[in-house]
């Protein structure tokens, strides 16, 4: 490949290589791709101006460093999500109350043996109606915390959302869409009365979510594995992924209501109980020229209250269009991370990587921008509850593990998307 009579200087793309020792090695590794990648795509676009197309092969080798950088991502993300992990048998937490360990050892011998009589004496004990038609005890709290830090790990929309926990199977949130009234007064003047607020309700349903893990009765009987460790362990990716996509783009139906199946408008057109978005001015993709402008408006779409809080939410694909984009001084916009578990960046506000995000498409809404914390709300019913089931699998045990959970859009100021269309 000839360049002005030059040969350009190869750049070697970087191949995805054994899984590394360590997550330092890991990091290490997606930097030096991203070096690399950054080299190509500049060739790249000195080929597109002096030529008004780049050469296929730079396109190849910059779609396979991007390919690379991804899996390297994945790879990373999958070594930080072990490593938070606690190992089997561990002290989770330090020493416990002596009820905390009556009830740790009553599910001890539930989970390994079938023996209930303790759970039920605990509950009855209580008061508590745990046991419900189903059947099932409701794990320690300990194992309950447990589980829901690791699905906060695992999963980006509820690690940026506010999570409420109530007793009740609906959380209802009034709000006034139109403000308080207030005004202004003398130090002695008289305060005339205000309007009355007219006041709205968002409900917030919870929804069974469960898993099945199996276990041997040889695990079972084995005293050096925390078994509670091993479920919380067993039942963690499977309710983050469903969660995730529960919580981008679940239809409401015995599930949370994903932010993507509001109604979405034109951002100049918003109201409230609606999503605004920004279009792209193109067809399915990225404008051909400042295709980051988009990006700017969006950012700025969302008020100042908002923006300081704001994160970009995208799939891995989009993230690698996103990846190309400069400013006007020639640097780039995506930034990668500054450390091990740490998020990579795009004009200054941290990237989630949702892969339940669509991607770039016609119509699409495949980038959201927005305060989570703010805009989303997660709500948990307290509790995981565990039915042993040794008969339906055999010779395996089998735990039917549940937990209630919804989730919605509470403020509707709070995030924005962009839109992949024309207008």
């Amino acid at each position: 490949m000839t360049d002005m009579g030059k040969t350009a200087p190869e750049v070697k793309a970087p191949e995805v290589k054994g899984v590394p020792e360590t997550v330092t090695a890991a990091f290490d590794e997606f930097m030096e791709a991203f070096e690399a990648f950054k080299d190509v795509n500049d060739r790249r676009l000195g080929e597109i101006e002096q030529k008004l197309v780049a050469d296929v092969v730079t396109r190849d080798k910059m779609d396979r460093i991007n390919r690379a950088m991804d899996e390297q991502k994945k790879v990373l993300d999958q070594m930080l999500l072990k490593k938070a992990r606690p190992a089997l048998g561990s002290c989770q937490g330090g020493e416990l109350s002596p009820e905390a360990e009556e009830h740790k050892a009553a599910f001890d011998a539930y989970v390994r043996r079938g023996e209930d009589a303790g759970l039920r004496e605990l509950e009855a004990k209580a008061f508590s109606g745990t046991a419900g038609a189903d059947g099932g005890y409701l794990v320690p709290p300990e194992t309950d915390n447990e589980i829901g830090r690791r699905i906060s790990i695992a999963s980006p929309m509820r690690a940026l959302s506010t999570v409420r926990t109530v007793s009740s199977a609906v959380l209802k949130k009034p709000f006034a869409a139109s403000g308080l009234s207030t005004g202004w007064v003398a130090e002695t003047a008289a305060r005339p009365q205000t309007n009355t607020p007219q006041l709205s309700e968002l409900s917030f349903p919870t929804m069974e979510l469960y898993a099945m893990p199996a276990a041997t009765q040889a695990l079972l009987d084995d005293a050096a594995v925390d078994i509670e460790a091993w479920i919380a362990s067993e039942v963690d990716i499977v309710f983050a992924e469903q969660e995730g996509d529960a919580f981008i783009r679940g239809d409401g139906i015995n599930k949370p209501k994903g932010f993507l199946t509001y109604t979405a408008v034109a951002d100049s057109a918003w109201t409230w109980g609606s999503l605004g978005y920004v279009a792209t001015g193109a067809a399915g993709a990225w404008k051909t020229t400042g295709p980051s402008d988009t990006l700017v408006d969006v950012i700025y779409a969302l008020k100042a209250g908002h923006r300081q809080n704001g994160t970009f939410m995208m799939n891995r694909k989009t993230q690698g269009d996103v990846r190309k984009f400069k400013d006007a001084d020639g640097n780039y916009l995506w930034r990668p991370p500054a450390s091990a578990g740490q998020p990579a960046s795009l004009m200054g506000f941290p990237i989630a990587e949702a892969e339940e995000m669509p991607d770039v498409g016609a119509d699409a809404l495949a980038v959201a921008f927005g305060d989570f914390r703010s805009g989303y709300l997660v709500v948990d019913r307290a509790g995981v509850r565990i039915l042993r089931d040794p008969y339906s699998a055999k010779p395996y045990v089998l735990f039917y593990t549940t937990k209630r959970v919804g989730g919605g859009v509470q403020n509707f100021e709070a995030i924005k998307l962009v839109k992949f269309a024309a207008s």
